[in-house]
């Protein structure tokens, strides 16, 4: 494993998708540098969000078309909720989510299909969230600058070799740690692996603020010119707005040395995503007041959520995440232009071609759904009528069981009485009894009436 490797996220999931966008940020950095002699990896996450979120596209105006096809399918899917209303039967929400599903094709459209994007951004956005915490681990250039070069060799007067070279330097880098109250970055400096070292020393001045740098000397005392040498570089390629450590929180920084700046980007992250959702095309909630207030409800938190998020998050993904939300809201300007030029009933009959063609690809003809169809229909009329049937004879045989178990002296037990002794008179044709016996029996529910008031 090289020594740049060891810093970066190595989880089975996102460690891999981290290390291909760290390859793109590193491209992206040296790409700016060398033509715009620019050190900043604020620039690289602003156009790797371009690079992004162009992709994504496609899927965007896919989304909005689905949107646009869920307005026209909802009196329909409606109509369809409120007639199995209530009904809870196995059966019953089998035929809901069959005529469900046979609205979804009739419009060509599949349920899922608002949600691809989402799960292709939730990825993106958590691997990107390891890349700016440990930008050296991903932009080589950068870690350059610390000493150690990618192949593992460090550079003779580097501030890393200085460090490392110190006598006791463990213990006092783990002091930094704690004055500075760095707690975002795991490490370890009771290792005896010399590259894991660097590598751990790096992770912490890389989250050193200024006046941690300012006072690194009283830590080390040789390291002064090596850190004149290295601490401009830094304040260009790591610091957003000269001020803020992109590699830190909003809330570390203002918790440690509190300036101001921080603030810039969490009003950013608000009204950018206030714009955004302004954008957005609302649902059509028709006459439903609940699902009005939750959307509403929902517009009004989603900021909220932003303001947070870039709050507790490292700077360089709240960068990511407002230069995410002003892409997202030029390309939504031009996508609903796009969409209202949309002929939507020539939309549903592409649809429904491509889904005939697939069909046919897989050897089912329309008469075949037709057919089976209507078969699963009656299939589940009769079975709910089965069921309904069965269930009455169920509860009747339980009452009859009830009934027959009576207790003694109880009103269940009486009844018995006069059904036995009526079944048996009947048969002698001796109504007159019956009469006297029926008499006695309310005369008893009379009897226990009183005793109970």
């Amino acid at each position: 494993m090289s020594a740049i490797e060891l810093t970066a996220y190595s989880g089975k999931i996102l460690g891999p998708i981290a290390k291909v966008l760290g390859w793109i940020m590193n491209g992206i950095y040296n790409i700016v540098y060398h033509l715009f002699g620019v050190e900043s990896v604020t620039i690289s996450i602003i156009i790797i969000t371009i690079l992004i979120y162009t992709c994504l596209l496609p899927l965007t105006i896919k989304q909005q078309k689905f949107s646009k096809l869920s307005q026209k399918m909802q009196p329909e899917l409606k109509a369809i909720q409120n007639k199995y209303k209530n009904r809870k039967d196995q059966a019953s929400v089998t035929a809901m989510n069959e005529e469900t599903q046979l609205v979804y094709q009739k419009y060509g459209v599949s349920p899922m299909g608002s949600c691809v994007q989402m799960l292709i951004q939730m990825p993106l956005l958590f691997a990107l969230y390891r890349v700016f915490y440990n930008i050296p681990a991903y932009i080589t250039s950068i870690k350059d600058y610390f000493g150690v070069l990618s192949n593992g060799s460090v550079v003779k007067g580097s501030i890393v070799d200085i460090i490392s070279n110190t006598s006791g330097f463990q213990d006092i880098m783990q002091k930094i740690v704690t004055d500075y109250k760095i707690t975002s970055v795991s490490v370890d400096f009771t290792s005896t692996d010399p590259t894991a070292l660097h590598n751990y020393i790096i992770d912490v001045l890389y989250k050193l603020p200024k006046e941690g740098w300012e006072n690194l000397t009283s830590y080390f005392g040789g390291v002064g010119d090596a850190v004149n040498t290295i601490t401009p570089h830094i304040n260009k390629f790591n610091y957003a707005f000269g001020k803020v450590n992109i590699s830190d929180t909003p809330w570390n920084i203002m918790k440690t040395s509190f300036a101001g700046h921080e603030w810039i980007l969490l009003v950013l992250a608000y009204v950018t995503q206030v714009i955004n959702i302004k954008l957005m095309p609302q649902a059509d909630t028709g006459d439903n007041d609940q699902m009005a207030r939750q959307m509403k409800s929902m517009n009004t938190m989603m900021p909220l959520m932003s303001l947070f998020f870039c709050f507790i998050t490292p700077t360089g993904l709240g960068i990511y995440w407002i230069a995410s939300a002003v892409v997202r809201a030029i390309q939504q300007f031009f996508v609903n232009k796009h969409i209202q030029n949309l002929d939507l009933d020539d939309i549903i009959k592409q649809n429904q071609e491509k889904a005939k063609k697939k069909r046919e690809k897989m050897g089912i003809s329309e008469d075949q759904i037709r057919q089976a169809a209507q078969m699963k229909t009656k299939s589940i009329g009769s079975k709910a009528n089965y069921v309904s049937n069965a269930q009455k004879e169920l509860e009747l045989e339980k009452a009859r069981q009830a009934q027959n178990n009576a207790k003694p002296g109880s009103l269940a037990s009486k009844a018995n009485m006069v059904r036995d002794f009526n079944e048996k008179n009947t048969q002698h044709g001796n109504n007159r009894s019956t009469f006297i016996v029926v008499m006695h029996f309310y005369k008893c529910i009379c009897c226990n009436c009183c005793s109970r008031g």
